[in-house]
């Protein structure tokens, strides 16, 4: 969405103090795309009220919306909301990086309650937790009662 308005292109034009080549790759950064997004909906509303920006803001995300609802896309979000239920949380641990730096490969273990109930391995350690998640994710559905029961899925 901060692509779409051109959000990176209006920072880089009030961006004075920043040399070219920093001032670039930070105005396409996706995290600071998405933190100049959140500042400007949130000085929308500090200056204009929920009420007044409300439509603008469904209609800007409501395709984004649609995919996430009915789209699966991450496995830690989704573990650690379905622990959150029961007032449950998820840590994740590396138990190894293994390769030189330019290849390396993790893997890692979500543990609830102490006890390892997924790995995974990846090419990062984001994508080796998300494989910890959703190997976690299988356990806990399979095992009776350890996470609600989601009608939407």
């Amino acid at each position: 969405m901060a692509r779409e308005l051109g959000l990176g292109r209006r920072f880089a034009a009030q961006a004075t103090d920043l040399q070219d080549a920093e001032l670039e790759r930070l105005s396409d950064n996706r995290n600071v795309l998405a933190a100049l997004l959140e500042a400007v909906l949130g000085a929308l509303f500090l200056e204009h009220g929920f009420p007044a920006i409300e439509r603008a803001v469904v209609d800007a995300f409501a395709a984004r919306i649609d995919y996430a609802l009915t789209t699966h896309v991450d496995h830690k979000t989704e573990l650690q909301e379905a622990l959150a239920r029961s007032g449950r949380q998820v840590a994740y641990v590396v138990l190894s990086a293994e390769g030189p730096a330019h290849e390396r490969h993790f893997t890692c273990a979500a543990v609830v309650d102490g006890e390892q109930l997924g790995s995974g391995v990846g090419s990062s350690k984001k994508a080796a937790e998300q494989e910890a998640a959703r190997e976690a994710l299988s356990r806990l559905g399979g095992t009776s009662g350890l996470l609600p029961e989601d009608e939407d899925r």
